[in-house]
């Protein structure tokens, strides 16, 4: 269908792809993307979450292992660095109960939490337990850029997603976030668009349906717009 064409030739696919992580390459990078996840998953600008991560990133502070061993004070210092200050404090103390519990049960390893999930919903379940502040958006966040790649991330179509593609006519209006998901993957087996997976498609739905709730026209808006927490 030229709307989905369309719509990734305007906002390209997976956030993840901005910030250079390969999510295929291997469990590393959904380590890298996690930590992503969790910066986005603040009430925060887009920007200042990619240059926070990025901040973490040139240091290699990505791993469980590494950001323990940051202690509360450096992470603090990272995160204000990437301009993160006003959830620094908050944001330092996450990271460390999240990263302490995943050591703890799984040994560190988020293929191993995956692993162990029965499915999406034991899996999002899992997540979530890691601590504090990893909530339904932060998940949400995370689990859609892994569609595709780890078997029980399927998480349902988001909010803005959804919004996005019943403008576009990609689906009826009114579907629940399943049945929505379900037709936009009808849409892209029927007509995928070269180099792009679905994933990718609905990042790009993401960007648009964050154009519309900010009143202006997609085509108005900048094309490097993440996701905050009401992503």
């Amino acid at each position: 269908m030229q709307a989905m064409a369309e719509v990734l030739n305007r906002y390209s696919g997976r956030f993840a792809v901005e910030l250079m992580i390969d999510l295929r390459a291997g469990p590393e990078t959904r380590q890298q993307w996690f930590l992503a996840a969790i910066l986005y998953g603040a009430r925060i600008s887009g920007q200042l979450a990619a240059r926070t991560y990025r901040v973490f990133a040139a240091r290699q502070v990505h791993t469980p292992e590494a950001i323990l061993a940051q202690g509360w004070d450096n992470l603090v210092v990272l995160l204000d660095e990437g301009g993160y200050a006003r959830y620094d404090f908050k944001t330092a103390t996450k990271l460390l109960r999240v990263m302490t519990t995943l050591t703890e049960q799984y040994q560190g390893s988020l293929e191993r939490l995956h692993d162990l999930s029965e499915n999406y919903e034991d899996l999002e379940s899992r997540l979530r337990a890691l601590g504090p502040g990893i909530g339904p958006a932060t998940v949400n966040i995370f689990l859609r850029e892994l569609r595709g790649i780890w078997v029980r991330a399927t998480p349902p179509l988001s909010l803005l997603a959804q919004g996005a593609g019943e403008r576009l006519g990609l689906f009826t209006p009114g579907l629940t976030p399943e049945a929505a998901l379900a037709a936009l993957d009808r849409e892209w087996q029927a007509q995928p668009v070269p180099g792009y997976d679905l994933a990718d498609l609905e990042a790009a739905l993401v960007r648009a349906g964050l154009a519309w709730r900010r009143g202006r026209k997609p085509e108005e808006t900048p094309a490097f717009i993440l996701p905050g927490n009401r992503a």
